[in-house]
């Protein structure tokens, strides 16, 4: 599928042309998606196309700058410091980058589902390409609007709050202009989304044809159990979790070590390759949320070394979380570090004591571009121990079981056992081992926004680091910032929606 001509990719360059606006339309002198795709190979290249609009490094950054996970470093050049500080507005970078790229996202999948009614199938072995294709485009819509969802509900379990417009076809006017949907409504066009993505992959873990840089059935269903632990249907969340787990399996500690060198998929249900001269193949936009760059490169500018301008560190609140006996310290923590011995009385913290973050070490030779997961089995355990304690039986001891499992697995060594006195206590364990086991992947926004008000668990950053910067060290998970603003590109360009803005903004 990766050997695409130039012929069919100028095609795509013509119809997959960007607008300034959210919602991508159809321009005159465009060539129509019907003349560009009339073949399954032209879907199939069709379908990489779509595949290249997705990226979560802005995720990494959002989470990372807004919430506890990173501190300013020593070698700052100021960026992101409005997002440290929680500083959150419709003209904020956030909501432009996550509103804007994910709306392409659904139009560029739109496009493809829309010109394949118009595709003649010869055979079958056609049939069933076409069929994977048209499945892993419903997956990837339904990926992105889910995003949307989360990023910009006030309350994703609340089916009466407005989200965001659903579009689920090609507009072909410039004047098109759509009002917010409620949740209620984006939940169902997800889960249309979904059900048919469902009804048409093949592709199963185990097949010759799985591989964790395109979607299965397997991906498809850890997206449904993410999307059910952020509804609140414990008892699906569990059952998917759960069967995800025992599927995939947790790597062990060297191959949690080679998952993050993208040499081991053992844990990995679906992730974002990035490889050498790839559209995402550089630095990026440093500091910043817009999409593009290497995942390191959020962090650091040259390595994730001491020696390469590590422009934000790793947060003391993460580190102290951290046990050098832990596989998880090793992966995030570079061993160029300069580690304070009494951090707590040090006179100077921004020269003694430096915690660059690893995570995103390089690999193929370039140093900050690694693939991102998506979507690990570690993710769905943590899921399932948050159904178990959130659900109707309270499942404490369950929780504590599964917390427990993954620990021996990263420690390499039989850890204690838990235990909870109280559904918060759960709740705040859970989100604790998130912290450490998820670190730098982008989810650390969206857990607070979901568990942290029942936790009573906010953004709690290290009082030192965060006093020498600016002060800004505490949000509670309730604050209306853990949602993100309708932008300002949009309320220009689509007025009527300014009335529908999030509380708050």
């Amino acid at each position: 599928m990766k050997n695409i001509s130039k012929l069919i990719l100028l095609s795509l360059i013509a119809v997959f042309t960007s607008c300034n606006d959210a919602i991508d339309i159809d321009q005159v002198g465009r060539l129509r998606a019907e003349n560009a795709f009339s073949s399954v190979d032209d879907l199939e290249a069709g379908l990489l196309a779509v595949y290249g609009q997705l990226d979560l490094t802005p995720e990494i950054a959002l989470s990372a700058n807004f919430t506890d996970e990173i501190a300013i470093g020593f070698d700052s050049g100021g960026q992101g410091f409005a997002l440290y500080d929680f500083v959150l507005n419709a003209e904020s970078a956030a909501a432009s980058s996550f509103w804007v790229r994910n709306f392409i996202v659904n139009n560029r999948a739109t496009v493809l589902l829309e010109a394949a009614e118009n595709v003649e199938i010869l055979d079958e072995d056609e049939q069933e390409r076409f069929n994977n294709v048209l499945a892993q485009t419903h997956f990837i819509r339904a990926f992105s609007n889910f995003e949307l969802l989360i990023y910009f509900s006030p309350d994703p379990r609340d089916d009466s709050t407005l989200a965001v417009p659903v579009v689920d076809f090609v507009p072909e006017q410039l004047t098109f202009t759509a009002l917010r949907d409620t949740t209620g409504e984006v939940w169902d066009y997800i889960n249309a989304d979904v059900n048919r993505a469902l009804e048409l992959s093949t592709v199963e873990f185990g097949g010759g044809d799985f591989t964790p840089t395109f979607a299965s059935v397997q991906a498809i269903n850890a997206l449904r159990a993410r999307m059910a632990i952020t509804r609140g249907q414990y008892g699906v969340a569990d059952a998917l979790a759960t069967d995800l787990l025992n599927t995939f399996g947790l790597a062990d500690r060297t191959q949690y070590q080679n998952m993050f060198l993208d040499s081991d998929n053992t844990e990995i249900i679906w992730k974002l390759e990035r490889t050498l001269n790839d559209a995402y193949d550089g630095q990026g936009a440093t500091g910043s949320v817009f999409a593009g760059g290497w995942a390191g490169a959020r962090f650091a500018f040259g390595s994730a070394t001491l020696d390469g301008s590590p422009y934000f560190e790793m947060d003391r609140s993460v580190f102290d979380l951290l046990d050098p006996a832990d596989i998880r310290f090793t992966v995030n923590v570079a061993p160029t570090s300069v580690i304070s011995n009494d951090y707590l009385n040090d006179p100077d913290p921004v020269n003694n004591d430096i915690l660059v973050i690893q995570k995103y070490i390089g690999s193929e030779g370039q140093p900050l571009m690694n693939d991102l997961k998506v979507f690990r089995s570690s993710e769905m355990l943590l899921i399932a121990a948050e159904a178990r304690a959130a659900g109707p039986a309270q499942d404490l001891a369950g929780a504590a079981a599964l917390i427990k499992q993954l620990r021996d697995a990263r420690f390499g060594t039989d850890q204690p056992l838990d235990v909870y006195n109280s559904q918060q206590e759960a709740f705040q364990a859970i989100l604790q081992e998130r912290k450490i086991e998820l670190c730098y992947e982008g989810h650390r926004y969206k857990d607070l926004k979901r568990l942290g008000p029942d936790a009573n668990v906010g953004v709690d950053r290290d009082p030192i680091a965060c006093e020498i910067q600016s002060g800004a060290c505490e949000l509670p998970a309730t604050d209306f910032r853990f949602t993100l603003p309708i932008p300002i590109v949009e309320i220009n360009a689509n007025p009527g929606i300014a009335a529908q803005q999030n509380p708050g903004y």
